[in-house]
């Protein structure tokens, strides 16, 4: 069953760090099986309230293979880099 990391950003406080996770994470996240299926856009909340900033999805192949990109030492320098740079909120679901 595919996973799914939803992240919302809440709040940049360095742009300039956050520019520089975005370039470095992709390869990670590619080794891993991972694909973004969205970066930021444009969204619209049609029922209840849902405050999205800016919203990115990645698919994975397994939420053990999420999991195991989350918790790797290749993607813990990134993980604290992202950190310091911004707040968000992130859930990780199965799903079809």
């Amino acid at each position: 069953m595919k996973a799914y990391c939803i992240w919302d950003n809440l709040e940049v406080s360095n742009p300039g760090k956050l520019e520089e996770y975005k370039v470095r994470v992709a390869p990670i996240v590619e080794r891993y099986g991972g694909k973004y299926l969205v970066v930021g856009g444009t969204h619209k909340v049609v029922e209840g309230e849902w405050p999205l900033i800016y919203p990115v999805m990645i698919e994975f192949p397994s939420l053990d293979k999420a999991l195991e990109w989350y918790n790797s030492e290749e993607y813990a320098e990134l993980k604290a880099l992202r950190q310091s740079a911004s707040s968000a909120n992130a859930v990780f679901i199965e799903g079809l």
